[in-house]
């Protein structure tokens, strides 16, 4: 192992609950070293004693508006983050799943402040709070505030579990009884949705660890078993058995997934029938 290595690997946190801690130490060091930021850093980092705060903060300020000001909005999500451990660690779960699988990404801080995957998701998670508090009203204008804000529209009545990576994120659409599992990647332009107008159940079941591609479309109450492979581009009308790699219009399986946790890996290639592999996306 690699001297860059073992350092990379010290600056890991060895639990979820020391996130926040590499989140300030971060901004303490981008703040010394760009003084433009320094107060931006203090009003939305330094200023707050945890990432809960920090993150209702700059959401509020975000999507904060004419009709709806920002200092209620990030009230509510506070209240929402701080309502048991659960939602925390899904918070921070998310921003370790970023660092780990986003070679562009550099520092703890950058997704809470900068990527907009990591924003609407966390939006997500407030207004799914809201909605099982019977606050439907209020749970549907911030869904549809961060669909303006940050171009992804995630229902608030679907279920999406933790280690979420949403890699660019613009165009992804979660319908309403979509269940997502756990540390599942997805790319921007991703559709999890329905095949029609029918009502009720109807909406994809991703299993944990799976990797849907730049643009697949996931259509109808259909099940992706754990640690499947989307290629890009793909429309997935069938299940999808774990562990499989799925690619085409309409997508057909075409053999085994080539990692053991695709959704970490982060390898959007799939394997051909002389065993060379291709690339199924352009990110």
């Amino acid at each position: 192992m690699s001297k860059q290595d073992t350092e990379s690997q010290s600056q890991t946190p060895k639990t979820e609950v020391d996130v926040w801690q590499f989140v300030r130490d971060d901004a303490v060091k981008v703040q010394a070293k760009e003084p433009a930021l320094s107060a931006f850093l203090d009003g939305v980092v330094l200023s707050h004693d945890s990432l809960e705060s920090v993150v209702a903060f700059h959401l509020g300020a975000k999507l904060g508006n004419g009709e709806l000001g920002s200092e209620t909005l990030s009230q509510l999500f506070l209240q929402a983050f701080q309502s048991g451990p659960a939602i925390s660690a899904a918070m921070r779960a998310d921003v370790i799943a970023i660092v780990e699988r986003d070679p562009a990404c550099q520092s703890y801080l950058d997704p809470v402040l900068y990527y907009k995957g990591f924003l609407v998701l966390q939006a997500y998670r407030g207004a799914h709070f809201l909605i099982e508090n019977d606050r439907r009203a209020l749970a549907l204008y911030i869904q549809n505030r961060a669909s303006e804000v940050f171009q992804a529209d995630l229902h608030p009545s679907a279920i999406i579990g933790s280690g979420i990576f949403m890699d660019h994120s613009t165009g992804i659409v979660i319908g309403e009884t979509a269940v997502v599992g756990n540390d599942v990647s997805m790319l921007h332009g991703v559709t999890l949705g329905g095949s029609g107008k029918e009502r009720g159940d109807r909406h994809p079941k991703i299993g944990n660890g799976v990797l849907i591609s730049v643009g697949a479309k996931v259509l109808g109450n259909i099940r992706v078993g754990d640690c499947a492979k989307i290629g890009g581009g793909s429309v997935v009308l069938t299940d999808v058995p774990a562990y499989s790699t799925a690619v085409g219009v309409p997508a057909k399986v075409v053999g085994r997934v080539s990692t053991p946790e695709p959704s970490r890996q982060m390898d959007h290639t799939v394997e051909s029938q002389n065993g060379e592999n291709s690339k199924t996306d352009d990110a």
